[in-house]
């Protein structure tokens, strides 16, 4: 049965509390980026664990030379298994769709739930870059893009992610990603478009709208949800669970 698209109401019936979320930020960012979206979730009686990817934010003290994609998903691997976690609800945003991906192709018996959340779904064998042609794979270090007006909903959170931006190591964006399918035998699957904008997942929503076994739904805001719309996206996330 194909699931429709479904418009995100906050104060809809939400799924039981105590549901344990691991959310994977997107490239630039860091856990800071999910800051609204985890203390809502924690306020609502969830566990909720937001690891920073090598090299980036608090940690972009590391090396980025020799940090890559698989750097990232041992990142997160390591903090759902040294933290005993189960039954996870697993989110990734845009470029984190190829960590999620390959997170569940190591450890798919811990992963109730895995989210799309204007993410990338990478096909066997495929990188960032093949994807975002537009940048230079031959810098160890790739610099944050500009942002421009009209990116976010207020203007303010668009100053205060332009400052925390960090550069990204550049072979996480370059190493191709081994797939073998598993997240697609994962019990729950979704997609979640922003349609506040221009942007390159169209199709996976399609998709996800008409394969059995995932949700599609759509919020209106610009790509990074998490800021511009976290009421809307916990509701989301919550009926996920």
């Amino acid at each position: 049965m194909s699931h429709p698209s479904h418009h995100a109401d906050p104060h809809a019936a939400s799924a039981p509390t105590g549901a344990t979320f691991v959310l994977v930020h997107g490239a630039w960012a860091g856990a800071w980026a999910w800051a609204g979206v985890s203390a809502r979730l924690r306020a609502r009686g969830h566990r909720v664990h937001v690891p920073t990817l090598s090299g980036l934010g608090e940690r972009s003290h590391l090396p980025g030379h020799v940090i890559d994609l698989d750097t990232h998903i041992d990142d997160v691997v390591n903090e759902i298994l040294w933290n005993d976690l189960d039954g996870i609800v697993l989110v990734g945003h845009s470029y984190s769709g190829f960590v999620v991906t390959g997170v569940a192709e190591r450890i798919a018996s811990r992963i109730a739930s895995i989210v799309y959340l204007e993410a990338f779904i990478p096909e066997d064998g495929q990188s960032f870059a093949d994807l975002a042609t537009w940048m230079d794979p031959s810098v160890p270090m790739t610099p944050v893009p500009p942002s421009s007006p009209g990116d976010y909903l207020r203007e303010s959170d668009r100053a205060w992610v332009d400052a925390k931006a960090t550069p990204q190591p550049t072979g996480s964006f370059t190493q191709k990603l081994r797939v073998g399918g598993a997240y697609r035998d994962l019990p729950k699957k979704a997609f979640v478009l922003a349609t506040g904008w221009d942007g390159p997942f169209a199709q996976a929503l399609q998709n996800a709208r008409s394969t059995p076994g995932w949700s599609a739904y759509e919020i209106d805001c610009g790509h990074d949800v998490p800021v511009d719309r976290p009421d809307e996206l916990v509701a989301i996330l919550e009926a996920c669970a």
